[in-house]
C-alpha cells in the first residue's frame, strides 16, 4: 500500500508534508521559539518569586541612595556621603582607565617582542620566546597574583623607600612622582597641543596628496613631532611658565605630597598588559611571516635598508593579517580586568560586589556589570573595525 502512495506521490509530484524540507524546517523553527519563550517567562517569573519571598524591591531606585563606604582610588570626586551610582561611576572609571592603560602598553610591548622573536640575533630570539612561553602559559590571575605579592609587596617599607628619577619614590605601598600644579594662562598650553594635532593632521593628509601627485615624499614624522612639542612649549613660555611641581618628601614613616600609584593598580596593570603582550607578540611574528619573503627581497634590491624595509614594506602589509586577531586580545584584556577584584583594586565589579552586599539588589548589579562591558566591547570592535578597514588594500 505504501509502495503505492510513494509510486502515486511520484506520478503526481507531489510530497507528503512530512517529508517536506521547508515545511519540517519552519515547524522545528516554532517548536524552538515556543520553548524558548516558555523559558524564559519561567525564568522570570521564578526571579520575581523569589524576590517578593526575600522581601527586596526591583529597579534602579537604590541608585539614589548614600553610599556609605569609601574608595581607596577614585579619579573624581567623592566620599561616603556619595550616592551609589556615584560610586559605581568611579569603578567605572577605574575599569576604563586600567584597560586603556594596559591596551596602550601591551600593543608595544607585544610588537617589540614580536619583532624580536624574528630577529638574527640569537640572545633576544631566545628571550623573546621564554618570555612569551612563560606568560601564555599562565592563568592571568596568577600573573596578578605574582606582581602583587611576589613583587610589589617585597619592596621596603616607605622610611627605606628607592629613590627613583625625577624625584620619584618606589615603595611597598606603591608609586610616587611629583604632581604637576597649573598655575594662571595654563589652559594655553592645552590649546596648544590641540592645535599642534590639528596642524600635525592637516600636514599628513597634504602629504599623501603631494605624494600620490608628484612622487616626492615630505618629513611628516618630523614635522608632527616638532609641531606637538614646539608649540606647547611656545605656549608655555608666553605664559610665562605656569607651571609648578610639589615633589614627594620622605618623613619619618610616611611619603608626603606628590602623586601616589597604589600597588593594587600597579599589579594590574602590569599583570595585564605583560599577560596580553605575550599574546599579542605571536600575532604579530604570524602577521609578520605571512608577509611573502619575495616583498622584503625587493626592498632589498631597491636599496633599503633593513630597519626601512620593516617600517615601509613589511608592517603595513603585516597590519592587515594583525587587526582582526589583536581586536581579541584588547577585548580579552579588558574583561580580565575584572580580576581586579581579587587584590581589592576598586573596578566596577569590586564596587559593584560591595553595593550587592549592602543592598541585596543582585538582579540589577548584574544587569549594569553586564550592560558595561558589552557598552566597552562593543566601542572597542567599532574601533577596531574602522582602524581594519583604514589599513585594508584599496584597489583602483
Amino acid at each position: 500500500m505504501a509502495s503505492q502512495d510513494t509510486v502515486h506521490a511520484i506520478d503526481t509530484g507531489k510530497v507528503s508534508p512530512l517529508y517536506d524540507p521547508k515545511i519540517r524546517g519552519i515547524f522545528f523553527q516554532v517548536l524552538l521559539f515556543v520553548f524558548l519563550v516558555g523559558f524564559i517567562y519561567w525564568i522570570i517569573g521564578n526571579t520575581i518569586d523569589n524576590l517578593q519571598r526575600a522581601h527586596i524591591a526591583s529597579g534602579f531606585g537604590f541608585l539614589e541612595r548614600r553610599a556609605g563606604f569609601d574608595v581607596s582610588d577614585a579619579l573624581i570626586a567623592y566620599s561616603s556621603d556619595s550616592t551609589i551610582e556615584r560610586a559605581l561611576f568611579v569603578g567605572f572609571l577605574n575599569t576604563v582607565l586600567v584597560s586603556v592603560l594596559g591596551i596602550l602598553t601591551a600593543s608595544v610591548l607585544g610588537f617589540l617582542v614580536g619583532v624580536g622573536r624574528l630577529s638574527t640575533n640569537w640572545l633576544i630570539r631566545k628571550i623573546c620566546m621564554v618570555y612569551v612561553e612563560v606568560f601564555r602559559n599562565i592563568p592571568p590571575l596568577l600573573v596578578i597574583f605574582f606582581w602583587y605579592m611576589g613583587v610589589l609587596s617585597v619592596l621596603p617599607q616607605p622610611r627605606d623607600s628607592i629613590r627613583m628619577p625625577l624625584g620619584s619614590f618606589l615603595n611597598s605601598r606603591g608609586f610616587y612622582f611629583p604632581k604637576f600644579v597649573w598655575g594662571e594662562h595654563a589652559w594655553l598650553v592645552g590649546v596648544a597641543f590641540v592645535i599642534a594635532i590639528a596642524l600635525a593632521i592637516f600636514v599628513k593628509v597634504k602629504a599623501t596628496q603631494r605624494q600620490m601627485a608628484t612622487g616626492q615624499q615630505f618629513p611628516v614624522l618630523w614635522t608632527s613631532i616638532a609641531l606637538i612639542v614646539g608649540l606647547p612649549v611656545l605656549a608655555f613660555l608666553l605664559a610665562g611658565m605656569p607651571l609648578s611641581f610639589e615633589v614627594p618628601k620622605l618623613s619619618t614613616f610616611n611619603l608626603t605630597g606628590g602623586v601616589q600609584v597604589k600597588p593594587e593598580f600597579l599589579s594590574l596593570y602590569l599583570a595585564l598588559s605583560f599577560y596580553t603582550a605575550a599574546f599579542i607578540a605571536e600575532i604579530v611574528r604570524a602577521g609578520i611571516m605571512g608577509v611573502p619573503h619575495g616583498q622584503s627581497e625587493a626592498s632589498h634590491a631597491l636599496g633599503l635598508r633593513p630597519r626601512t624595509t620593516l617600517r615601509l614594506v613589511v608592517v603595513p602589509q603585516a597590519m592587515r593579517i594583525i587587526i582582526p586577531p589583536l581586536t581579541s586580545q584588547y577585548l580579552n584584556l579588558m574583561k580580565n580586568s575584572s580580576l581586579a577584584v581579587a587584590i581589592g583594586y576598586a573596578d566596577l565589579v569590586a564596587i559593584g560586589g560591595t553595593v550587592l552586599n549592602q543592598t541585596g539588589q543582585a538582579i540589577e548589579i548584574v544587569a549594569i556589570w553586564m550592560a558595561v562591558y558589552l557598552g566597552l566591547s562593543l566601542l572597542v570592535s567599532l574601533f577596531m573595525n574602522w582602524f581594519n578597514a583604514k589599513m585594508a588594500l584599496v584597489e583602483r
